[in-house]
């Protein structure tokens, strides 16, 4: 006699451990924890004299040594939507007189569509990722007042150790933004073939 086995679903919901996501961009975790998420928009070192160079190493190194408490760094590629960049080409085209001229823009079509197809054509996105625990009164830690106060005190240490080398920061300080970025770390390959256009 066969044996019939249940398979229990699992839902996202159910699977993500975050119990809430506040108006302010605080997540609070199911094993109560508070995270906040910063973002940190990187400048182009190789671009840097190499006495610029030496003073972002300086001031990294000083980032390190400052904040002493746990952090996650973060990183997201994220392809680049060309498809307003092809139709443009496309729309010239047709302009066109040259045949020859048509020809190169066709090639230059297919070359954009194979870069995107190989996932080349990327942009970065860096976060920084910062938490604290909050636990019932029984365990002796510390309210979720305390935690979200020592929060915010973190990121303005990080916010101005990363300011001196040359890199902006700002927080996710709503609860949209950070539906967001989870949004696209779930759904990184829906629309992968979305910005691959046809050539007739």
């Amino acid at each position: 006699m066969l044996e019939v086995i249940k398979i229990k679903k699992i839902t996202v919901q159910g699977w993500l451990p975050i119990e809430t996501i506040y108006d302010d961009g605080i997540i609070k975790t199911k094993n109560n924890k508070l995270i906040k998420i910063i973002k940190v928009n990187p400048i182009n070192y190789n671009l840097k004299s190499d006495l610029e160079k030496e003073a972002i190493l300086n001031s990294y190194k000083i980032f390190l040594k400052t904040c002493n408490f746990n952090i996650q760094i973060l990183i997201q590629s994220n392809k680049e939507d060309l498809t307003h960049h092809i139709k443009n080409i496309q729309k010239n085209i047709s302009k066109k007189e040259n045949k020859y001229l048509e020809k190169i823009s066709r090639h230059y079509i297919n070359y954009i569509n194979q870069i995107n197809l190989e996932r080349k054509s990327s942009s970065k996105d860096f976060y920084i990722i910062i938490s604290n625990d909050i636990i019932n009164k029984k365990n002796n830690f510390q309210s979720e007042e305390i935690a979200r106060s020592d929060l915010k005190e973190k990121y303005f240490k990080i916010k101005e150790c990363l300011s001196r080398s040359g890199n902006p920061v700002t927080e996710l300080s709503n609860k949209k933004e950070v539906e967001k970025l989870f949004f696209s770390f779930l759904n990184t390959k829906k629309n992968l073939n979305k910005n691959l256009i046809k050539i007739k």
